[in-house]
């Protein structure tokens, strides 16, 4: 999906100026990352929250100490598995996660708060799924740079925000969650590729509906090489019952073109949310040299003819208001995101394939799980 080419003088100094921005306002925004203190269980006491999330977790983490479920950056032969319980304070904001001062304990009243968890293994993930089986499970595929904690209050703040029906599964991959560690976390992606197959064979065998997967950044080029592995496994099957959605895919094009070779059409076209002015995609774009795919441009006619041909559905999301100075992140306000085709991606067929822009004043309330329906205009 290569579009015409730039001119590399002029390429490379608009990355490196979109790399100082990043740097800048990654570096301002680490100063008080949350650490692994913040899953520890609280307790409620009088208060009573009016929401509480329960999200379960499958990650190639290993985990800091036996049975507990503080995860680090090691990597782990065989998934570890968990359940927590969120609750949502009544400040809530919509894209916002609501965290705990730095060194304070979190405060339900205040703050995003874990108040129950328990870890699982295997079979008592899959006895959960089965158990809920009136809610599709809905796998949530973290990018670069997210720590376990990170990825897991994002889940929760989609999770509440989209009012979401499906069970929330978390994928976490052991990202370093450092900012100069982009080639460590491509590693840790790559990775961590058979254990989503897996997971998505799994949960596809658990249930007779399908089974949503939605991806952010580096999480989208995990989860392409996941379908390519199914795929290359001969589970047309599971390919079948998937509904993907990928925002802001951290993913060379080309790459892009060679794994849809190998996956083929999907039952339900992959959606691909992007918005050429991804600053954070410019320095991906810069340190893998090659243009990204979640910063394509869909009015280009060569970009809507490899969709359709692809069969697969690119929306470009930017005119939706930017959450940070990246534009990498619009998808967290999912009361914003109103995009889809012009029917719901539950009944899609290879035909919704193609390019499309959002009109975002002219949609309404939606979610990147539900993709409810709404028209798009057509390029």
């Amino acid at each position: 999906m290569r579009l015409p080419p730039f001119g590399p003088h002029r390429r490379s100094r608009a990355a490196l100026v979109a790399l100082c921005l990043v740097l800048a306002a990654g570096l301002g925004a680490c100063a008080g990352r949350p650490g692994p203190e913040t899953l520890s269980t609280v307790a409620l006491n009088d208060h009573k929250p009016t929401r509480v999330e329960t999200l379960f977790t499958v990650t190639t983490r290993g985990r800091a100490e036996p049975g507990t479920n503080v995860f680090n950056t090691s990597k782990t032969r065989e998934p570890n598995y968990a359940r927590f319980d969120v609750s949502i304070p009544p400040n809530h904001k919509p894209a916002n996660i609501e965290w705990p001062k730095s060194g304070r304990k979190p405060d339900p009243k205040t703050d995003f708060a874990v108040v129950s968890q328990s870890a699982l293994d295997r079979a008592a993930l899959l006895q959960a799924v089965r158990t809920r089986d009136k809610a599709p499970p809905v796998v949530f595929v973290h990018g670069y740079n997210y720590n376990f904690q990170e990825s897991l209050f994002r889940l929760a703040q989609l999770k509440t925000d989209s009012n979401l029906d499906g069970t929330p599964i978390l994928f976490s991959w052991p990202s370093l969650a450092a900012l100069p560690a982009y080639v460590a976390d491509k590693e840790a992606a790559t990775y961590s590729r058979d254990a989503l197959a897996n997971l998505l064979s799994d949960l596809t065998q658990e249930r007779k509906g399908q089974v949503e997967v939605f991806a952010h950044s580096m999480g989208g080029w995990l989860t392409m090489e996941a379908l390519r592995q199914l795929r290359l496994q001969g589970k047309g099957d599971v390919l079948n019952r998937l509904r993907v959605i990928m925002a802001a895919p951290d993913i060379d094009d080309d790459v892009f073109s060679a794994q849809l070779d190998i996956i083929g059409r999907m039952r339900t076209p992959i959606t691909v949310l992007v918005a050429p002015d991804d600053r954070a995609l410019r320095v991906s774009s810069f340190l893998g040299a090659g243009d990204r795919v979640g910063a394509l441009d869909a009015r280009n006619p060569q970009v809507a003819e490899a969709a359709k041909r692809y069969g697969v559905a690119i929306v470009d999301i930017s005119s939706l208001q930017p959450t940070d100075v990246t534009n990498h992140n619009r998808f967290f306000d999912v009361k914003q995101l109103a995009m889809t085709l012009s029917k719901p991606a539950a009944s899609a067929t290879i035909g919704d394939a193609g390019a499309f822009v959002l009109d975002a004043a002219a949609q309404t309330v939606s979610s990147p799980f539900s993709l409810a329906a709404r028209v798009l205009r057509q390029q």
